[in-house]
């Protein structure tokens, strides 16, 4: 047997609870992939195969103990911000296709969506099936194919997810429960409320009102915690809170960033402020330039807001630099876009490598890599081998330029100035914890690493069982 996990609404926490209940079922023995029939989301992970999927299921994956397959995310959708997305079918590009003629896709996307399912049950046995969005959002049940059309095909129970930090938690779950589909609607078995604050036993109340109004079992009250996850999308960046380190590093924050959990690590270590174009840049001891899904577009956002000049006056005052990936190719002296991702023609980037991007066909770079420092400069002479992955389209001209590693990206003459295409560089403790003493080194100042994490999974896990019935969830797969 199988579950699938609904929401009353976005980022209620349907992705923390489905790995969750992925390594539960592994620590009990069992086996259950994640699935997720279509995401929308700019955070993505390549799969070994060079396939790209949502990072939530590739997080997901890793909680189970299992390889990341294209069949646990067979339709991402990346925003554009135009009113357009690119769709990502089974790990590759598609195509960009507006908002308004997407959903004459969607039967037979549902057949793709339904084929991956089948796909995984045969390998795996069981599926942890994740929802999007809310589930009772009425108006697009003739098409909808992450909820109420995947959960009518698959027929798996159902446990809904609701967040009480945001308020309203009796609306939401009634409500959703009594907008279900007549035949959906019985295939609610349980209620999970989630990002809970205070003491529990002050909602002991509420929760049998729950159940006396819906007829469904509450599951558990989840107290809200600190989980060392990757963030599924950008809704959770409002959240993110500037740490009091005495390093203030700077990331800044494109209309159309993607892949921000590469620096979720550093987070930890250091204060970290996401950066909208036209704040200031004074006073950061680094500035990061990250990925974006529109690099010519969120060029233009930074030179029209004055950024780009901040960027060059930071490099002038010796402020060390990265970028990675889209914030890399902005770096650079010119873009040339055949119209691939962007408007035709020839950009001037930011100026500071100076070297040529070209983006000349629709074919995108997806790959697992891993990368041996070229040792130049005080950063990378700390830094020795990095695994991470290249998700890009376009490529970069770097002929007679330092390599900041081996075979690619460019470091200039003084290291202080970085970029390249590996996501996944400061996922790793060790060039996390490098990077920021390199900076700690610079402003004389101590730094004093963390105690070794450990596996975040089990943590979430052992949160999730203090807190949940999973008796209720594990009897669905056994």
């Amino acid at each position: 047997m199988s579950v699938m996990v609904l929401g009353t609404a976005s980022h209620v926490g349907k992705s923390t609870i489905v790995a969750a209940i992925c390594r539960i079922i592994h620590r009990h023995g069992l086996i259950a992939a994640p699935f997720k029939s279509q995401n929308m989301s700019l955070n993505s992970w390549v799969t070994k195969d060079g396939g790209e999927i949502g990072i939530a299921q590739a997080m997901q994956a890793h909680a189970a103990c299992l390889t990341p397959s294209v069949h646990m995310n067979p339709i991402l959708l990346k925003p554009k911000g135009d009113q357009s997305s690119q769709i990502v079918l089974l790990g590759k590009p598609h195509t960009d296709v507006h908002a308004k003629n997407y959903y004459q896709f969607t039967e037979d996307l549902l057949e793709i969506a339904i084929s991956s399912a089948q796909t995984l049950v045969r390998e795996y046995g069981a599926l942890v099936v994740e929802g999007a969005g809310g589930a009772a959002e009425v108006n697009l049940y003739d098409r909808d194919i992450a909820n109420i059309g995947l959960a009518r095909r698959l027929k798996y129970p159902i446990i809904l997810v609701a967040d009480i930090e945001r308020g309203g938690v009796f609306a939401q779950v009634y409500g959703t429960i009594s907008l279900l589909p007549d035949d959906i609607r019985p295939l609610v078995k349980g209620v999970i409320v989630n990002k809970f604050r205070g003491d529990p036993t002050l909602f002991s109340g509420g929760m049998k009102i729950l159940e006396e109004l819906t007829n469904v079992p509450v599951f558990g009250l989840v107290p809200m915690t600190e989980v060392d996850i990757p963030s599924e999308d950008s809704l959770s960046l409002p959240d993110k809170k500037t740490g009091n380190s005495p390093i203030q590093i700077a990331i800044i924050h494109f209309p159309r960033i993607s892949n921000f959990t590469d620096y979720e690590l550093l987070e930890r270590y250091a204060s970290v402020t996401y950066v909208k174009p036209g704040d200031s840049l004074a006073g950061y001891d680094a500035i990061i330039l990250p990925g974006t899904k529109n690099t010519v577009d969120d060029l233009y956002e930074l030179i029209k807001a004055g950024t780009d000049e901040e960027i060059r006056s930071a490099r002038h005052a010796g402020v060390p630099i990265v970028g990675i990936c889209g914030g890399y190719q902005m770096l650079c002296d010119t873009i040339i876009d055949s119209g691939v991702e962007s408007k035709q023609g020839r950009h001037k980037g930011i100026g500071l490598i100076h070297c040529t991007t070209t983006f000349s066909d629709y074919r995108k770079t997806t790959e697992q890599v891993t990368r041996t420092s070229s040792g130049h400069g005080p950063f990378l002479s700390n830094v020795s081998t990095v695994s991470g992955y290249e998700i890009h389209m376009g490529q970069t001209n770097t002929s007679g330029m330092k390599e900041a590693f081996l075979g690619e990206g460019v470091v200039s003459e003084d290291g202080l100035l970085i970029g390249t295409y590996l996501h996944g560089l400061f996922t790793s403790p060790d060039v996390a914890s490098a990077f920021v003493s390199f900076l700690c080194d610079r402003k004389g100042v101590s730094w004093t690493q963390e105690k070794k994490l450990g596996d975040p999974y089990d943590a979430l896990a052992n949160h999730i069982e203090k807190h949940v019935k999973t008796e209720e969830i594990l009897k669905y797969f056994n």
